[in-house]
């Protein structure tokens, strides 16, 4: 089986509440002190109105042979016009740490953000103490683009961040989307994936980069 078919992503939403705050929930010790994910339904409602506006979106990475929640990458900031640019966050579940599921999950959102979405940059601000997390952009294929002061006020402190991003190559406006958000992607398996559960997943490999968290 190819290796993206090893996870695929979806929409965010309601009926996701109870996996999705579990696993975070049982992770905590993996994010912090990186980024706090939303742990209880308050939390994971206040995440669900943020996700819901024009300016932001909230995708779950799901194991394509069971459906599982195994992380979740946001796109926060989403500028458009003549911008078309959006900062990434994102985390891993404890339980599925180690399997590289994350860095398949960020090359299906790069895709989906540069082709069906039409933006042209995405960043992603990373405390330099964070080197699993630059690690698996680096794989991505994020370039450290330089070093912000102080850009974000995090567990009482100003902490300073190193800014990586993905460029998408092609020259010009992708206007068919300039002006509003896609909402084409479900809250739910694609066939594809449901027709992929049936098939042999092969051999994995584990590592120890996979999972990233901005804060």
């Amino acid at each position: 089986m190819p290796e993206s078919y090893r996870v695929y992503i979806r929409r965010v939403g309601r009926r996701d509440e109870k996996e999705f705050t579990a696993l975070m929930r049982m992770s905590q010790h993996l994010h912090e002190p990186w980024i706090s994910p939303p742990t209880n339904a308050i939390l994971f409602r206040h995440y669900l109105h943020r996700i819901s506006k024009e300016d932001y979106e909230g995708f779950a990475v799901c194991r394509t042979s069971d459906d599982r929640i195994v992380g979740a990458i946001n796109l926060n900031h989403i500028v458009r016009g003549s911008f078309l640019s959006a900062s990434l966050g994102y985390y891993v579940g404890a339980e599925f740490h180690g399997h590289g599921y994350m860095a398949e999950g960020l090359r299906l959102l790069v895709q989906y953000a540069f082709t069906t979405l039409g933006l042209h940059r995405l960043e992603a601000n990373i405390q330099p103490e964070n080197t699993r997390s630059q690690n698996l952009v680096a794989r991505c294929g994020f370039i450290k683009e330089g070093f912000s002061e102080g850009f974000l006020f995090i567990n009482g402190a100003w902490r300073d961040h190193e800014r990586w991003c993905c460029v998408d190559q092609r020259g010009g406006l992708k206007r068919g989307q300039v002006g509003s958000a896609d909402r084409s992607l479900p809250e739910e398996a694609p066939d594809e994936a449901k027709a992929a559960r049936n098939e042999d997943p092969g051999e994995t490999t584990k590592n120890d980069d996979d999972n990233g968290w901005y804060a």
